[in-house]
């Protein structure tokens, strides 16, 4: 009886402890880390805006490769929701209750495995001209239990090192953002990207002569058509685009030293007779990609040359034009490629 009665005691001071823990403990809880990245605040929040890049830098991704995820409604807009399953994250979802571009992001994170919890995540940017300031923070309450958790366990030093790695992910993530969007801009002349490639050696089929402008539509169509009937003759296929390779552009006779020709691999040069065969070599060059009618590509050359002149390089000895798109297969006009090619010495 003695010993009921101790057993009793006992069990009644603990419980009496645990109460007192939980009146003592923290009634709610807040982590939260900065970083500053050298990155404009825009560039930042699309890495935050949008749960499917949260994915991509959230330090919780690594832990379980396996978990499986979907995204539900329109994701960057309130009420879109990232929901995960797996043995090491356990279950849970997380939405999007408020945003306001290129300053904050609010998120409903609930947690229903291995323990449930309803906390808020925040997302707040700080523009430092150049550079942002991000603090990503977690908060709630805690319940009964939690109180008495938060007695023994401290939730900073918890969850703090998972923020610094996410946050270190995020970090690599914008600026590589913000290189790549600069890069771009640098390659941009008015409204058109002028990238700059080593291009392989090109065999063209084809025939060279001096053409008027007015002239240049038919003599097109029909050298291509001669150029591909020997192809097929010969059983070889092109190696690319139908292109026109222009070595003088006279503007005060209206005409132009060029060839009309169809690419072909050098290993097959030797099967095709009838016509000319002329080689591009290997080497640098700048392009452009002009969607439209044929007719405008003149900006495009424009641009180019300004590029060039801007660089500082030397033109080579030809100029190209690819046609990669079909006309015959493609009725509108906007959405015609040409391939603007100017080698470089």
């Amino acid at each position: 009886m003695r010993a009921l009665k101790t057993i009793l005691i006992i069990l009644l001071a603990l419980a009496g402890l645990f109460i007192i823990l939980g009146l003592m403990g923290p009634k709610t809880f807040r982590v939260e880390r900065s970083a500053v990245i050298q990155a404009p605040t825009e560039v930042v929040f699309n890495r935050v805006g949008k749960l499917s890049e949260m994915k991509n830098w959230g330090p919780w991704q690594e832990m379980d490769k396996d978990q499986v995820q979907r995204i539900e409604g329109t994701d960057g807009t309130v009420g879109a929701v990232w929901a995960w399953e797996g043995d090491t994250v356990g279950k849970g979802m997380q939405e999007i209750v408020a945003i306001e571009p290129n300053k904050s992001v609010r998120t409903k994170l609930t947690f229903l495995e291995p323990m449930e919890a309803v906390n808020e995540g925040t997302y707040d940017l700080e523009s430092m001209g150049d550079s942002t300031r991000i603090t990503w923070g977690l908060q709630g309450e805690n319940g009964f239990v939690g109180r008495v958790m938060g007695v023994f366990m401290d939730m900073d030093k918890m969850l703090g090192p998972d923020f610094e790695k996410g946050l270190s992910n995020l970090k690599g993530l914008a600026e590589s953002d913000a290189k790549a969007i600069a890069e771009q801009k640098a390659r941009m002349v008015d409204g058109f990207e002028v990238n700059v490639a080593e291009r392989p050696a090109m065999w063209y089929l084809g025939e060279r002569k001096r053409v008027k402008w007015s002239n240049m539509e038919a003599f097109f169509g029909s050298t291509f058509g001669k150029a591909m009937g020997i192809l097929q003759a010969a059983g070889v296929e092109p190696a690319g685009a139908p292109s026109g390779l222009f070595y003088e552009w006279n503007e005060a006779k209206q005409e132009a030293d060029m060839l009309a020709g169809i690419p072909v691999s050098a290993s097959t040069k030797d099967k095709l007779k009838g016509m000319t065969l002329v080689e591009v070599p290997a080497g640098k060059a700048y392009t452009i990609d002009h969607y439209g009618p044929y007719a405008n590509t003149e900006k495009a050359h424009i641009a180019i040359d300004k590029k060039i002149k801007a660089d500082g390089a030397t033109l080579g000895d030809v100029v190209l034009e690819e046609y990669i798109t079909d006309p015959g297969t493609e009725p509108d006009t906007a959405k015609w490629l040409t391939r603007v090619v100017y080698t470089i010495k």
